[in-house]
């Protein structure tokens, strides 16, 4: 590999990850101040926002929750992918996670993932997407990591 495409290489990583660690601050953050121990310092709370596609679920910060389509029920397969949870984080909670207005605090639930939890809603894993921001929707529809990537309605339907 030549010195060109191996720094490149290094600061695209280095953006993934500072980009991933973004996103999860904004999101709850992981507590006690590092990542490693894996638990965040409040629960999260999932609210809606109205978007151009629809109301769509955002995270307590305002970012846009995404389900997975290669996810199973209350099963997250974004781990099982090198590189997909720098891209597409999980979000995290700590304890039971808080119903805003326009959610169904029956839907939402927390699976286990590694050493975090995550938050799901009807049987959907949640993810933030590490490079955006607010109630996008720019990011809905996109293909990677062997599925694609929707926002969630408040019915717990795929967002297109």
């Amino acid at each position: 590999m030549s010195l060109r495409r191996t720094t490149t290489a290094i600061a695209t990583a280095a953006l993934i990850v500072a980009a991933a660690t973004t996103a999860v601050a904004q999101a709850g953050g992981w507590g006690h101040g590092s990542p490693k121990n894996g638990h965040t310092s409040k629960s999260a709370t999932v609210k809606t926002a109205k978007t151009g596609k629809g109301m769509i679920l955002v995270s307590s910060s305002g970012s846009t929750l995404y389900m997975f389509t290669a996810d199973a029920k209350n099963k997250d397969m974004c781990v099982k992918h090198t590189g997909c949870t720098s891209a597409w984080p999980v979000y995290p909670v700590s304890g039971k996670p808080t119903a805003g207005p326009g959610v169904k605090a029956s839907l939402l639930g927390e699976i286990k993932v590694g050493k975090l939890e995550q938050v799901t809603y009807a049987g959907h894993p949640l993810y933030l997407y590490a490079g955006g921001s607010g109630a996008s929707t720019s990011y809905i529809g996109v293909s990677g990591f062997g599925g694609t990537w929707y926002g969630v309605s408040p019915a717990g339907t795929p967002v297109k």
